[in-house]
């Protein structure tokens, strides 16, 4: 049996970069579980495993259309200092947790000027080729309580920490305590 659209699944998976430099896998965890066609997981990751049939793996370097997009300077925000809360002290790489209307974006501080702080709300990811090693472990009746798409969006595969991976770039589901507000916007201090 081959895997299709609408298939829930469990699979094994090591992300690397063009580098070699791991930055997540399932290796020692739980298989991450999603349905295929329901965007829980990014578009080449998807396509990688369409087809497969369980036991099988495979290898996919996927360009950074296929993963999280390229770097674009429309996603860098200007804050006024004054507009942080006292007990922030803003540092270069500070994960904050911004909602807006359409929903809650991560962003880091990138920069520190004189009387603004630039926020980027690139993917840590963007820009980047992604080199997966795919192995199909379990090809399900249907979604379970683990699945992505019942916990609430995000995504999976080193960014979404839906499932309680650890990876260098996961963390999309956290408790803070530190929150602002910004003219139309909440952050919160990421751990």
């Amino acid at each position: 049996m081959t895997v299709k659209d609408g298939d829930t699944v469990l699979v094994h998976y090591t992300g690397k970069l063009d580098n070699g430099e791991e930055f997540d896998s399932s290796r020692g965890l739980e298989p991450l579980e999603f349905t295929l066609g329901s965007g829980d997981v990014i578009a080449g990751f998807e396509r990688a495993v369409q087809g497969l049939e369980k036991g099988k793996s495979i290898t996919v370097r996927m360009d950074p259309s296929e993963a999280y997009g390229e770097r674009s300077d429309e996603l860098l925000i200007a804050v006024p200092k004054e507009d942080l809360p006292e007990d922030i002290t803003p540092e270069e790489g500070l994960p904050l947790m911004l909602y807006t209307d359409q929903g809650p974006m991560e962003v880091v501080v990138n920069e520190i000027k004189d009387d603004e702080i630039i926020l980027d709300a690139n993917h840590p990811l963007a820009g980047e080729a992604l080199t997966f090693e795919i192995e199909l472990v379990d090809i399900l009746d249907g979604p379970t309580e683990k699945n992505c798409s019942d916990e609430g969006g995000g995504g999976c595969c080193g960014w979404g920490d839906q499932q309680g991976r650890g990876g260098k770039f996961s963390g999309f589901q956290v408790s803070c305590s530190l929150c602002f507000y910004l003219p139309g916007n909440r952050f919160k201090n990421m751990p």
